[in-house]
């Protein structure tokens, strides 16, 4: 196993062919210097007696360098015996040089090291130690050959200090080697995984249903899956120059958010307190497409949206960065929209089987009351039970409009009316739920413009605003302009009435359940109120929102409020 594990170790690559083609280089560039250093030194007399054979050993071992450089360029094959010959190659020429120039005392011993450490680098340890003993046995044989033919002058002292030198050296190098080539096969294999596993990871992002968007810390977007480039109606979400959520009025819930969520995620960092459970709980937003100017860091295209508006959940997850300058955000988005839709079909087929048992069970029973109340009516004229005649008919009036509304839910409703004035109606029903709730002027606050006109039932629009602030008034602190009521416009030209008191925001936990039927925080209430309230506004073509917004979204850490929002679909009059 071992022998099979080093045999692969040592298959060429193309790695080994670049160093191969490194080691022909510095051969050239080592041929070149050597045959300057001849030229310019041809008249010491060390050199006199064998200059002839030097300069044509340096001529030959420039050109054979080449030829060598050439055949590794061009004919990347057979990688073991090219190296074997090439070092072979060496060996002999600087032999010969070694010779030509007088043995041990011409110092050209050194250059062993170059074709030697090659064979380190690129040979299996037992080839390289091969070499080494050839080059070993040369040096100690040519000392022994001058000391028995020659000058007598041996140095076999320093022919053994070279060649245990060569093996010191050359072992330490292949060791070196061995190492660092496992660290580039490892390094090579991790980065193949890691490509694989990033293609894995697109084609699973590309293919996912929920939108994912990168952002940095100041909400710059960074990048998008093309899931929500279709459900934000984008474009094109990574552009140059880069651009913010904030700079979108249509992604105004989103910054919004994600700014809410930060100051969140900053105040549990300081106060050294895990976000993981927070990160996870989903935010439910409402974008509302519009028909927008071109901006200068991204333009919109609303192709893909042919709705209105669209609710969308947004889920904030941190990535785990060292440096808080880079930190990352993965916000996750999914359309809830057709769910809705769905849920709104199974809804209206429930409640088409529902109000013909109602009509039969509740209406004629109130009828019935109605009739008798009448008719005691007119014989009654003590008049405290005249009054209680009156509540009588009164309350049954209320239960047979609240079948009414029953019954329209079951089926849209037709606006035939002419469109009226908002404001003034507004008015009206304010006047009336103060005196009603006996409240003091100035605790409901009512602004906007008075010309707006829109399509819808007033008596469905009573019961909602109505509805809205019977909810607002359990929680303000009934000071002056406690409950706020605005009459505004959005970047679409879609008018809005936004009702908003003073008290706290309603929890996460509690706004993705704000809208669903028998859901109540309250002992005294049924949870039916918002849930019908909002069924009014969508068969009058509008939509009824809770926005868990920053008054002022520029600002990072500013507190969040909430806000309910009815926004008139169909375009108003002047």
């Amino acid at each position: 196993m071992a022998r099979r594990d080093l045999t692969r170790r040592f298959e060429p690559d193309a790695t080994f062919w670049r160093s191969l083609q490194a080691m022909n280089l510095t051969r050239i560039i080592i041929a070149g210097l050597l045959l300057a250093y001849f030229s310019f030194n041809d008249s010491r007399v060390g050199w006199v007696s064998g200059q002839n054979v030097y300069l044509k050993i340096c001529i030959a071992y420039l050109l054979l360098a080449s030829a060598f450089a050439v055949l590794s360029a061009y004919s990347p094959r057979r990688f073991r015996l090219q190296l074997s010959a090439q070092i072979v190659a060496d060996i002999l020429v600087i032999s010969g040089l070694y010779v030509a120039a007088g043995g041990a005392k011409s110092g050209l011993a050194i250059l062993y090291l170059f074709p030697l450490a090659g064979a380190a680098i690129l040979a299996p340890l037992v080839l390289a130690l091969f070499f080494v003993s050839v080059v070993t046995l040369f040096l100690l044989a040519e000392s022994g050959y001058r000391a028995l033919t020659l000058d007598g002058d041996a140095a076999f002292m320093q022919a053994g200090l070279y060649g245990a030198a060569f093996f010191a050296v050359i072992y330490v190098v292949n060791r070196l080697a061995a190492r660092l080539i496992r660290q580039e096969h490892l390094a090579a294999r991790r980065g193949m995984d890691l490509q694989i596993q990033q293609a894995i990871n697109r084609l699973v992002i590309a293919d996912m249903s929920d939108g994912v968007l990168v952002v940095d810390r100041d909400g710059v977007v960074l990048m998008g899956n093309p899931a929500a480039q279709q459900m934000l109606g984008v474009a094109r979400l990574r552009r140059k120059p880069a651009w913010r959520l904030s700079d979108m009025p249509s992604f105004a819930p989103i910054s919004e958010a994600f700014l809410a969520w930060s100051a969140v995620s900053e105040k549990s960092a300081s106060a050294s307190v895990s976000v993981s459970g927070r990160a996870q709980i989903p935010v439910s937003v409402l974008i509302k497409p519009g028909a927008q100017a071109t901006l200068a860091a991204a333009t919109t295209i609303w192709g893909e949206r042919r709705e209105l508006f669209f609710h969308v959940k947004l889920r904030f997850v941190a990535v785990d960065t060292a440096d808080p300058k880079i930190a990352r955000t993965i916000i996750f988005l999914h359309d809830v929209s057709e769910i809705e839709n769905q849920a709104q079909q199974l809804k209206l087929a429930s409640m088409g089987r529902l109000t013909a048992s109602i009509a039969h069970e509740v209406r004629n029973p109130l009828a019935a009351i109605s009739h008798a109340s009448a008719l005691l009516q007119e014989d009654i004229g003590d008049p405290i039970h005249a009054r209680l005649l009156t509540i009588v008919a009164d309350n049954v009036a209320r239960v047979n409009r609240m079948i009414e509304d029953i019954l329209n839910l079951s089926r849209k409703a037709q606006l035939h009316g002419e469109p009226f004035l908002l404001f003034p109606a507004l008015i009206d029903i304010v006047k009336e739920f103060e005196d009603v709730h006996r409240l003091p002027s100035a605790m409901i606050a009512l602004t906007g413009s008075d010309t707006p006109r829109v399509h819808f039932d007033p008596m469905h629009l009573r019961e909602v605003v109505v509805n809205l602030l019977s909810n607002a008034i359990r929680y303000a602190s009934r000071q002056q302009a406690s409950i706020r009521l605005r009459v505004v416009c959005d970047d679409a030209s879609r008018l809005e009435l936004h009702v908003q008191d003073d008290g706290p925001g309603i929890a996460a936990a509690v706004r993705s359940h704000l809208f669903e039927p028998f859901h109540t925080t309250s002992s005294k209430g049924i949870g039916l109120g918002l849930y019908l309230a909002r069924e009014l506004c969508l068969n009058n073509g509008a939509m009824l929102d809770y926005a868990y917004r920053a008054d002022d979204a520029g600002q990072r850490g500013s507190e969040p409020t909430g806000r309910f929002v009815i926004t008139f679909a169909l375009p108003h009059l002047p």
